[in-house]
């Protein structure tokens, strides 16, 4: 049955249309540089937010209403499935993203959960045969079971690891069967709320053998996608230990990972942290470590993980800046890990929200590219680094100064000619970029 009879498939109509069922900035062929915007942007659909998600939070019960509501089980399940492809299908998505709890109930044991899975996988597969959406990635949901409450691969209990590893296992198992481009690692609950009970050291040497385990299990069975951590700093544990992408980089580094692993910024994770989602790209991609995109927003008059769906024009201009200049995220996407506001609760209210997300990219790409075709960002920070370029700031650069050489050079001096930032002007600039788009 069609789940979405009365809408039809999203095209693209340009930014005087008046659709809200269009386009109006995402143009899948235009040419941004030598790519389109659908092979640069990547985009995918979250299973969970978009096809699971009922929209309840912490003070009250779900209100979505949904197609699929007065079914159960694994009926509702496979309802899911026929409702989610043509979901991709009507908004063109490249690529799809799920845990594997979204798209299959879990049983009393693994095993049976496992059987779920793979009923589901099958159904999936025989869809992704004639569908043009891929798998972007794949991950196991170990936090939502309170088996978890003490985390997964840095549990305090042992079988809970075991158990944390077995879902890896079927998950690496289920990405290869469904030819996933990556494969998360992402507990959930890899942290602690206190350290009066907690043995760090353990913790952390027992997370890095649980993915050392995972990467030799995904050769093995010759699993060749990209390897992926999404750091978050803290819910639903205090501190969790891949707090931001610097935490995590000295942690993949420390335990011999880091040729192994890139990371997927998420946006309101990076808020959360108390950084720009932009610094988030930029340390990332500076380590050679951005692989892909959780495309979201915070709000941030709230504490916590709100997951909104991007609509800041100024934080997805800096955002494509930081990925062009990466050359793009290889075999990563921008993730839609968003979900429509409690009181968006029509079925008609998921469409709109992705059409606000993948206009609000399209936008920042369109821009992104402007500036990096004017060199606008190289120029300012050329002009503002150019002391390093000759005579004493060359030699600082290159490393043949020394502290006396210095002091040489700065006993003598008079008035240093520092000159402004120019912030202000430097934000000016950008929005008449952005009302030039």
């Amino acid at each position: 049955m069609a789940y979405f009879k009365n809408i039809s498939a999203i095209q693209y109509e340009g930014a005087q249309s008046e659709n809200p069922f269009a386009f109006k900035y995402y143009n899948p062929k235009e040419k941004i540089g030598n790519q389109t915007m659908e092979e640069i942007l990547r985009y995918g659909i979250a299973y969970w937010h978009t096809f699971t998600g009922d929209g309840g939070d912490p003070f009250g019960a779900g209100t979505a209403k949904r197609p699929w509501d007065h079914l159960t089980g694994m009926d509702q399940a496979k309802a899911r499935v026929d409702a989610a492809f043509e979901f991709f299908e009507k908004m063109n998505a490249p690529f799809f993203c799920f845990h594997d709890i979204d798209v299959a109930p879990e049983g009393s044991t693994l095993r049976e959960s496992n059987k779920n899975l793979d009923e589901i996988v099958a159904m999936i597969k025989d869809y992704m045969k004639t569908s043009n959406t891929k798998l972007l990635w794949n991950t196991a949901n170990m936090f939502t079971h309170p088996r978890f409450t003490h985390g997964a691969g840095t549990s305090s209990h042992a079988d809970v690891y075991a158990y944390a590893a077995a879902k890896v296992k079927k998950g690496l198992e289920v990405g290869k069967e469904l030819g996933a481009e990556n494969y998360v690692f992402w507990g959930g609950r890899e942290g602690y709320e206190t350290l009066l009970n907690t043995d760090m050291k353990l913790e952390l040497d027992n997370l890095a053998k649980f993915y050392h385990m995972g990467l030799d299990y995904a050769k093995e069975i010759g699993f060749d996608a990209q390897f992926l951590i999404e750091p978050k700093p803290k819910e639903p544990t205090t501190h969790q230990y891949d707090f931001d992408v610097a935490t995590a980089t000295s942690f993949l580094y420390q335990y011999g990972l880091q040729d192994h692993f890139k990371f997927n910024i998420e946006a309101n994770h990076a808020t959360l942290a108390g950084h720009t989602f932009e610094h988030e790209l930029r340390t990332a991609r500076e380590s050679g470590m951005l692989g892909s995109v959780d495309a979201n927003q915070g709000d941030l008059l709230l504490g916590w993980d709100t997951d909104e769906f991007p609509t800041d024009l100024y934080a997805t201009t800096l955002a494509m800046y930081e990925i062009l200049k990466n050359g793009g995220l290889g075999r990563g996407g921008l993730n839609f890990d968003a979900k429509v506001r409690r009181g968006s609760f029509e079925a008609d209210d998921l469409f709109h929200a992705h059409v606000a997300g993948m206009d609000a990219f399209a936008v920042g790409l369109r821009v992104a590219q402007k500036m990096i075709d004017d060199q606008f960002f190289e120029k300012i920070a050329a002009d503002r680094y150019s002391t390093f370029k000759s005579g004493i700031g060359e030699k600082i650069v290159s490393g043949k100064t020394n502290f006396k050489e210095l002091e040489s050079h700065a006993l003598d001096l008079g008035e240093i000619d520092v000159k402004s930032g120019q912030l202000e002007k430097i934000k000016a600039r950008i929005n008449q970029y952005l009302l030039n788009v």
